[in-house]
Formats: structure tokens, sequence, C-alpha cells
């Protein structure tokens, strides 16, 4: 689906967007489709179709102009979301949203809606189950929005539907060199920089969260670095975007449960393909920010040679780490990209991973878990970012007393910490291996829907991409 800039809409399908029945009055000159309208509209009705034969006029009402800025672009996404299926029943591939009274930013969030929920995975589906959603493109009409404005929105959608392609591929596709593969093309496609680690280098770099991982994998592992570092970048220090790439975790020898626990875990990688689609959403955009990412990939299986509980393992740091539960495998890749973060002096390192279940079950799929030791401020403006994209942000606590979980009797830490607060004492792992300000997201609960969830659909959500363009966005101005 594609998003432009239009400057007319006689005579084509459109959605008029409003608040009140008064917003329309100028657009729909027929008295009687006017009395229509307010007749509908009278009856709390948030759209109302005007079918002119040759096309359609539909009317949306958008929340109320009192309402915080960042309830009322989701409110509008919503809106977008709603009218997809009339758009689609009704065959419309190109739909004109023409603002008739709403905010510049809502316009746009409307079709952001509209464009998240017409994603499609068809890659494996043959015959009529490969038909197209529709509309194939929308067209905005509206004073406030510039084509470039349009144009970023549509790079940025993009590169969620790139996210989401991620987390959708099957292991049997998307091994660790196959995640590195796509990167590679994404990069291509936007103009943003990859190195790619093989295992020959990874061991050379005495990477050993990942090689424990990796251990009981016929695959190899991977380590990718993103770069995009454009000429007049506003920041002398790179921001580093970190993703866990576990292309799929069946929890080792730390078996998981198949029902409802293993059978999706084709998403275990969401933090890795949230990165990747920032990138490309950023670079596509020419953001003049030098950012960096980190991500770390292999698949975790429970194999004869298969890393062990009890098993003792150096990190590419030098501490030794107890493994406990082979399950915990995330924070051990996660490990070694932090700490080879330090080599670049950051200014600031974002992680995301889907890495617990506390987190999950703490806030379910509405939002992620964020903790860290970054300022404030940092903080502060990244939440902003997620009430923006209402990819929000449930800030737990850091307390240095979860570290007491993390003490071991025969290493230097334990991979897991105690029955409580699971969430927080995988973050405190985390914090053990970085020396810079650093925020750690759990995307655990909205990185996968089981069933539909409005615009951000079914299987992979994209979660994260948004948030952190916004945030680099506002970085970079």
């Amino acid at each position: 689906m594609k998003i432009t800039r239009t400057l007319a809409a006689e005579k084509k399908d459109v959605v008029l967007l409003g608040r009140k029945a008064q917003d329309f009055n100028g657009r729909v000159t027929d008295r009687k489709e006017r009395d229509y309208i307010h007749s509908r509209i009278a009856l709390e009705k948030k759209s109302v179709i005007l079918n002119r034969l040759d096309h359609l006029v539909i009317i949306g009402i958008l929340g109320r102009e009192d309402k915080p800025l960042f309830h009322r672009l989701e409110s509008a996404r919503i809106a977008g979301h709603e009218l997809h299926a009339v758009i689609h029943h009704h065959d419309i591939s190109t739909l004109v949203v023409e603002n008739c009274g709403v905010d510049p930013e809502e316009c746009l969030a409307f079709a952001e809606g509209m464009a998240l929920t017409g994603y499609q995975f068809l890659k494996y589906r043959t015959g009529d189950h490969r038909k197209q959603s529709l509309p194939e493109e929308i067209q905005i009409l509206d004073e406030g929005v510039d084509e470039e404005a349009a144009g970023k929105l549509d790079y940025l959608i993009r590169g969620v539907y790139y996210a989401r392609d991620l987390v959708n591929e099957p292991l049997s596709y998307l091994t660790a060199v196959r995640l590195a593969d796509e990167i590679e093309r994404m990069a291509a496609e936007a103009g943003f920089s990859v190195e790619v680690f093989n295992k020959k280098k990874i061991e050379s770099l005495k990477m050993g969260g990942i090689l424990a991982v990796n251990k009981g994998s016929v695959d190899p592992p991977t380590f990718s670095i993103l770069t995009w570092k454009p000429e007049h970048a506003v920041n002398d220090r790179p921001l580093i975007l970190v993703g866990k790439g576990v292309v799929f975790d069946t929890g080792g020898l730390s078996l998981k449960p198949t029902y409802d626990s293993m059978d999706y875990m084709k998403c275990d990688m969401a933090g890795a393909a949230a990165v990747a689609g920032a990138f490309y959403a950023v670079a596509k955009n020419r953001l003049p920010v030098w950012v960096i990412g980190l991500i770390p990939a292999t698949d975790n299986r429970p194999d004869g040679n298969a890393y062990v509980p009890g098993d003792v393992v150096t990190m590419y740091d030098g501490t030794t780490v107890e493994v406990l539960n082979t399950d915990a495998e995330g924070r051990m890749l996660l490990a070694d990209a932090l700490s080879y973060a330090k080599r670049y002096d950051p200014e600031l390192v974002i992680e995301l991973s889907t890495l617990t279940g506390a987190a999950h079950a703490a806030i379910d799929k509405y939002g992620m878990v964020g903790m860290g030791n970054a300022s404030r401020e940092i903080m502060d403006l990244l939440k902003e970012s997620g009430e923006y994209t209402s990819e929000r942000i449930a800030e737990f606590p850091f307390w240095d007393d979860y570290k007491e979980q993390l003490e071991s009797t025969v290493a230097d830490l334990k991979n897991i910490g105690g029955k409580y607060a699971g969430a927080i004492t995988a973050g405190k792992f985390l914090e053990h291996f970085t020396n810079y300000p650093y925020i750690h997201l759990d995307i655990a609960g909205p990185s996968f829907n089981k069933t539909s969830y409005n615009y951000r659909g079914k299987g992979g959500s994209g979660v994260g991409v948004r948030i952190l363009y916004h945030y680099l966005l506002k970085r970079s101005l």
C-alpha cells in the first residue's frame, strides 16, 4: 500500500474527516445528503456512506478536539482501521482522505491506521488466498500535509511492513544467516550499510553468549552491524539500537511446552526486526542522526551438543555466567552485543527484545515494559514517543536491589533471578554489560498477536519501529 498526496478529490472515492456535522456542509452541497449526514451523526454514528454510483463519499467522525493529541492520533488510527473493511468490501483501489476540520496530524494518523490494517503476509499462500487487500493507494488531501510528509509516512509504513514480514517468516526460511541477508537487502534499498560477522568471526571475538546458545543449532550464528551516518548528523556520538535476533526459540534443553509457548516462537527475533525496520525508515527519510544497530542472531535448539543448565559461559567482556535455564537465552546474546557497543562510546543504547514472559504477564499486549539507567530526560522523551505512536512504555523500577537475585557461587553472575520480578532481573543482568546510558525495552507482549488486534493485525505487529523512528526524528531536530 502506498501513501501519497493529492490536490483534488472530484469524482474519486473519498473519506471526509471532521469532528461534527457542520464540518461537511461546504463539501456536501446537496441538501438531502446533508440532512442525512446530520441525522446519522445525531445518532452518534462514526461514519456515513454516500453512494454516488460512480464513487463513494464516506463521512468519518474523529474524536473531540479537547482530548490530548496522542489520544486523538490513536483514535484516528483506529478510525482508519475500522473503515478499512468498508473500503476493501467496495473494491476501492485508490482512496482519497480529505481533511474537513481535523488536525493534519490526525489526517496522517487515519491514513496510517488504514495502511497498517491493510498489511498482508502472502508469501506462503496460494490461489484465492493470495487476494490482495485494498486500497492499494491512499491519497491525502490536506493543505497542512505536503508531499514530503506523505512520503515520510509511506516509508515509515514500509519499515513496519518489513519488520512484520521478518517476524512472520518461519525458521524453515529465516535462519540467522537469512535474517542477515534480508537486512542487507533492506539496506541496499534504503541506503544504510551493513557488516555481517560469520561464525568464524564471532568465535575470534570470543562472543561466548552467542556461541553458547548456538551450540545446539545446525545453522551458524550471525552478528549484524547496521550503520546510518549522514554527512551532517546532529550527534557526535552514535545512538545504538540493539535487537534480539533469536530466529526460533525452543527453550533449548529447558524445553518449552509446545502449546501456547513454543508454537509461535518464530517471533523471538521481533527486536531485531524492529531495529531493521526503524533503520529502513530512518535511512529512507534521510534523518540527520548517526545511528548504529547491533543484531546478534541464532536459533535455540536442544541438540546433543547444546549448552546445559549448570554450564559456565565466558562472555565477550570476560564476565563468567552460570547458566541455570537455557530458555533465558536472549540475554546471553544481548549481553555480548551490549559489551560490543562499548567500543563506539555511544550517546545512548536502546535495546529491544522479546525477553520475558514476566513482562508479557504484567501488561499483556497493550505496551512494552521499559527500564534503564539513562537520564530522566531521555527516558521521558522516549516515553513521549511511545505515547505519540501508541507504542507505550510501562516503566518498571530498576533498583540495584534486584542484582542480589543474580549472584552466583560459581561464576560472576547467574543468567536468571528468583521467582519474582523476572522482567526486572533480566534487565539488571543486561545492565551489567553496559557502561553507558542504557534503556531496555521488553516487547514480549505486543510483538505478536495470536488473534487480530486493530491495526496491529494478526501475527507480527512490527512494534518498536514507530517509537524508535519518532524518537530518532525528535533527536534529529
